[in-house]
């Protein structure tokens, strides 16, 4: 083989290779709910929302939380893709600022104040289901929002 052929080889190997790496990134980045979330450790959380973040993999929503020591604690809830918050009955303006929500979900294992959302109460009652990608989830109404129940 000649140093031409040679050269050629190499740089399309390593032309491959960052393809490779380039396609392969974003799968690291994701995580699966086991990795990071307790499906063991439900929990309830009663915040008022300071942001909401529409981005993919997950959207995100953050909510300060009165703790019964008095203390505001900052928690931020893991949600579906935006996309699948859409189709379950969110929009951009589902939640302003300000809003007061009850959210059920699953703890973060490594105690930061995160939350795998399983739904979230809004004010008037509705309850829309987050998107969980708690694959232990039980089967139930996943559709999208349910009536308040009286």
């Amino acid at each position: 083989m000649n140093t031409l052929n040679r050269g050629i080889s190499g740089t399309v190997a390593v032309v491959a290779g960052v393809l490779l790496l380039m396609v392969a990134t974003p799968a690291w980045s994701h995580h699966s709910f086991a990795s990071e979330y307790d499906a063991d450790k439900p929990t309830k959380l009663q915040g008022t929302v300071k942001k909401v973040e529409w981005i993919n993999p997950h959207s995100w929503i953050t909510i300060e939380v009165k703790a019964s020591d008095g203390t505001v604690q900052t928690w931020e809830i893991e949600a579906g893709a935006p996309n699948a918050m859409f189709r379950r009955g969110f929009n951009k303006d589902s939640l302003p600022i300000g809003t007061e929500i009850v959210v059920n979900g699953y703890l973060a294992k490594n105690g930061l104040h995160r939350v795998n959302g399983r739904d979230l109460t809004l004010p008037d009652g509705r309850k829309l289901f987050m998107a969980t990608s708690n694959p232990f989830e039980p089967e139930g109404d996943k559709s999208g929002s349910e009536k308040k129940e009286k």
